[in-house]
């Protein structure tokens, strides 16, 4: 039975630059780094070459792993949340508005300005990180 989250995980084409828009424009802290390779990750991943270099970062409690393939190399896909298969993770910020506004500043892509969805529902607003995949800065509740 399954009893709780362990982490999200995203695969990222530069870990290093990766870890350093986490952490310096989302607010996560680096947990851990490691390189990984051998038969336990080449049976994890399902690939025989299987070489990864990895990051966990923390934001409170919760858990983001970022893997960057040094082997096989991959291939970018189209991370549009459209796409089946795609996710992106979501973040409660104390002012939407101003988180925006903040972020923007750093340099931070958005798909759009912060805006409710519908009556009664908290402001929204994706933002990309550096390889495109989607994340979603929400009005925390309160």
């Amino acid at each position: 039975m399954i009893i709780s989250h362990n982490n999200s995980a995203f695969t990222v084409s530069n870990l290093e630059r990766s870890v350093a828009f986490y952490c310096d424009v989302v607010g996560f802290r680096v947990d851990t780094t490691l390189e990984a390779q051998g038969p336990a990750i080449q049976q994890i991943t399902g690939f025989p070459d299987a070489h990864l270099k990895i990051a966990h970062l923390l934001l409170g409690s919760f858990r983001l792993e970022l893997i960057q393939y040094l082997a096989p190399k991959g291939k970018a896909v189209d991370p549009s949340t459209c796409n089946v298969g795609t996710a992106h993770i979501a973040f409660y910020a104390d002012d939407v508005d101003r988180t925006y506004r903040e972020l923007q500043a750093k340099g931070v892509r958005f798909r759009g300005t912060p805006v409710a969805a519908a009556a009664g529902r908290p402001r929204v607003a994706y933002f990309l990180d550096p390889d495109g995949i989607t994340l979603e800065l929400a009005q925390a509740p309160g």
